[in-house]
């Protein structure tokens, strides 16, 4: 029993000194992993110390080899360099090649740039609209004063003159008329020295020439122009065998007169024309160049129709062609595409979301491969224009007879009806211009009422909103309509 207490007395001692041997064997363990893994570590760094060394020779090898074969390189570049500059291996580039070079790319940075459009600022687009609506609806009177230029002083009198630019600009929608000068704004000139320091730039032979006052434009030489302009062939020819008393279809200068006050008072612009004494500006019958020319010095010559018509040919073709000029053509005289479909719709009314729709069309299509048009393409293209009845009638049948009307069929009606040969291109800038779905047919009741607006230059509308003539209306149907109220004898 005693030896049994003995040693369960014992059994704590035994505990502990297990616990002790087993911390004691932990430590051990713990102290060998540390020694295994500083002599791993050291290790680890003994090898990367080598492999460093090593890669340094390496790259220090690498970097002579590269060295030497850079420098070998050099040696045979330069060798090679003397040895072409010696025998002249390669032909040098000489500088006319490089600025020819140079040019085609200039030439084609311009190409580029005609197409993109100068911003219009806010002033000047509302100061557009003001002269647009001033060319619609204002008097001949107020028109001449505001856009013209030259004011002559003879004494103590005055005279006022057109330029051939101011007279296009004044019939042009759009055109914006030069700062500083507006209503009764002019730059005034001596008449002695006008033909030295006026430079008109235009043809010795010029239809404005003819006129007299070194190619300057009267106010009556103003309402004239514009009546001959706003007529068309068939008129003057109706007008001239009404004046033709003996039918050999010549007039002489005082049935001329009467032909032409007759076509003036028909005209838009006569009909609306009041003289103004105060202003200067009244209408004083053809001037005395003129007639000359139509009659002779001494007036005693006659007028035929075909004279006539040949004037009134030349100055069509005088305004075109101060009109192509103004679209500043290139070098070799060409136009873009999109400054002849702007020139086409010059006189057309479209809202300005339809026209700027209608010419991005064509801007887009020709951006990149367009040719441009030359002023002789531009030339017979109006003429066409001025048998645009004739055409209506031919395409009208076209129509009728339910064929189609496709480029083809426009040269075609062109080379029928007006003699004249268009240039397929301009024929499809056209078709580009005014169809609208892209199907390749032409819409003949558009096109036809276009062209007839741009053949007239829109001279031939009513310049007035209509109120007018509605007021007038109403006082005639109020003096001829008795009231009901006042009819006493029902």
């Amino acid at each position: 029993m005693y030896c049994s207490s003995q040693h369960v007395l014992k059994i704590p001692r035994v505990v502990n000194v297990v616990h002790k041997i087993s911390n004691l064997t932990r430590s051990t363990k713990l102290g060998a992993a540390i020694i295994n893994d500083t002599q791993h570590s050291q290790l680890i760094q003994r090898s990367f110390s080598s492999k460093k060394s090593q890669n340094s020779e390496n790259f220090y090898q690498y970097s002579y080899k590269r060295l030497c074969y850079s420098l070998l390189f050099a040696t045979a570049a330069y060798s090679s360099y003397k040895i072409w500059i010696r025998y002249q291996v390669f032909p040098s580039i000489t500088a006319a090649e490089e600025i020819s070079d140079s040019d085609s790319d200039s030439e084609l940075d311009t190409k580029k740039k005609r197409y993109r459009k100068e911003k219009i600022g806010f002033r000047d687009r509302k100061i557009i609209e003001y002269e647009n609506r001033m060319r619609a609806y204002s008097t001949p009177d107020k028109i001449f004063r505001y856009f013209a230029t030259v004011k002559l002083t003879y004494g103590d009198s005055t005279e006022i003159y057109m330029t051939p630019d101011d007279f296009l600009r004044a019939i042009t929608p759009g055109m914006k008329q030069p700062d500083g000068l507006g209503l009764d704004q002019y730059r005034r000139y001596d008449p002695k020295s006008i033909s030295q320091r006026l430079n008109l730039d235009l043809d010795e032979d010029s239809i404005f020439y003819k006129l007299g006052s070194s190619g300057l434009i009267t106010f009556s030489d103003y309402i004239f122009l514009l009546t001959v302009l706003s007529t068309s062939r068939r008129h003057f020819e109706i007008a001239f065998r009404m004046f033709d008393l003996n039918g050999d279809g010549d007039v002489d200068c005082e049935e001329f007169e009467k032909v032409a006050a007759l076509i003036r008072q028909q005209s838009s612009i006569g009909s609306r024309h009041r003289d103004h004494a105060n202003t200067g500006n009244t209408f004083k019958g053809i001037n005395s160049a003129l007639t000359t020319y139509f009659f002779g010095p001494k007036l005693n010559e006659k007028l035929t129709i075909e004279k006539f018509l040949d004037f009134q040919q030349q100055l069509q073709k005088e305004i075109l062609s101060l009109e192509f000029q103004r679209k500043q053509p290139d070098e070799t005289g060409r136009i873009t595409e999109a400054d002849f479909a702007e020139l086409l719709l010059a006189y057309a009314g479209y809202p300005a979301k339809k026209k700027a729709r209608m010419l991005k069309r064509v801007k887009k299509a020709f951006r990149d491969h367009g040719v441009g048009i030359t002023k002789d393409d531009y030339l017979k293209f109006f003429h066409l224009l001025s048998n645009i009845n004739d055409v209506d009638t031919a395409l009208t049948f076209y129509h009728i007879a339910g064929a189609s009307i496709d480029q083809p069929t426009l040269i075609h009606v062109a080379r029928t009806v007006a003699h004249v040969e268009l240039d397929p291109h301009v024929i499809n800038v056209v078709f580009t211009l005014f169809d609208e779905n892209m199907d390749g047919q032409l819409s003949n009741r558009e096109f036809v009422a276009v062209m007839k607006n741009r053949i007239l230059r829109g001279l031939e509308k009513p310049k007035d909103t209509g109120f007018v003539k509605l007021m007038h209306s109403l006082v005639k149907c109020a003096r001829d309509t008795k009231p009901a109220i006042l009819d006493f004898t029902s």
